[in-house]
């Protein structure tokens, strides 16, 4: 895929940024660098690998998931708090 003005003007309002003409050949460059290390991936056979593959023997450890019993690091997180009610923070409605 080449990337050009054409291209980068559809990914400027898709991405509703505005790319600056100076920058415009800079951006271009960087993004059909990303494209072609992209592009090269796919060259690599993945057709025999799992798709749980990992590298880590044993797969991934996880942790327990259990909750925080340090109940001072909340309140201090709250006293902060502009507002707060029964441990909650208190904010204005966005809703109406």
């Amino acid at each position: 895929m080449q990337i050009d003005n054409t291209v980068l003007a559809k990914l400027e309002k898709l991405s509703h940024l505005h790319i600056a003409e100076e920058k415009k050949a800079e951006i271009i460059s960087q993004l059909s660098e990303i494209v072609t290390y992209v592009e090269n991936l796919n060259e690599l056979d993945t057709a025999n690998l799992d798709a749980s593959f990992s590298t880590l023997t044993g797969g991934t450890p996880m942790r327990l998931d259990e909750p925080s019993s340090q109940e001072e690091i909340s309140k201090k997180i709250l006293n902060n708090a502009p507002e707060s009610e029964n441990d909650f923070f208190i904010v204005p409605a966005i809703i109406e």
